[in-house]
């Protein structure tokens, strides 16, 4: 079934234009040393992005490190908190209708990952 919901996301959820501005951003970010841990985390949440359906996101152990603190406040002022909003607002097209919930529910594990990606890990779910 995950087969299925990531083949749908990728051609008609909007997954692989939103992977591209991911790991494109990510690459671009990685370009300079200070931003190779806001590029890194760019290219994670770009292979998410593109598989979503069947993985979760859940927190490191050391999630609640000062650097990784530190490091979420710059990306949330920086861009966390416009690439979640724009997830947000996907989430509630998408679940306008019946057949976009499946959707919406993956743009709020997006809306999750852009708000805070340090301190995350992505794993498959258990069935």
């Amino acid at each position: 079934m995950s087969l299925l919901g990531n083949i749908l996301w990728i051609l008609i959820g909007g997954g692989l234009p939103i992977a591209i501005g991911y790991l494109s951003s990510g690459v671009a970010l990685c370009c300079t040393i200070i931003g190779i841990p806001f590029g890194l985390q760019n290219i994670k949440i770009g292979i998410f992005t593109l598989i979503p359906f069947g993985r979760e996101v859940s927190p490191l152990p050391e999630h609640s490190s000062t650097l990784y603190f530190m490091l979420n406040i710059i990306w949330l002022l920086m861009a966390g908190i416009w690439i979640a909003l724009t997830h947000l607002f996907f989430a509630f097209v998408c679940g306008i209708t019946v057949i976009g919930l499946p959707f919406a529910i993956q743009h709020m594990k997006l809306v999750r990952l852009s708000i805070a990606p340090f301190g995350m890990k992505i794993s498959d779910i258990d069935n």
